[in-house]
């Protein structure tokens, strides 16, 4: 097994065994359902925050190559570069948003 295999799994466990311990305080209160969407919650915003880094370094990626081979149309990359980067964050902020609404809920 390689060395980042078992980095990989050393962090999921990690972030695994401490969220089932705080599920198990749920559990002795009588609602079991609290701790599992927190859970979820902050998954969902584990994997927005990564899709959208994701998308983002693969459009500035994108950009720069552009710009980078034809320097005279850096204007008009650099203005939609810029809308989608923000267009995406907005998705990430989504993400925190309803992650929120989810644990306010319970």
């Amino acid at each position: 097994m390689s060395i980042t295999k078992k980095l990989g799994l050393a962090s999921m466990a990690a972030v695994l065994i401490p969220a089932t311990a705080f599920a198990s305080e749920g559990v002795a209160s009588g609602d079991s359902s609290r701790g599992f969407v927190a859970l979820g919650a902050g998954i969902a915003v584990g994997l927005g925050a990564l899709g959208g880094t994701t998308g983002q370094g693969k459009a500035a990626a994108a950009a720069l190559e552009g710009i980078s081979r034809n320097p005279g149309a850096a204007d008009k990359i650099q203005t939609p570069m810029i809308l989608g980067l923000a267009l995406i964050e907005s998705l990430v902020l989504l993400s925190f948003v309803v992650a929120f609404q989810l644990v306010a809920k319970v």
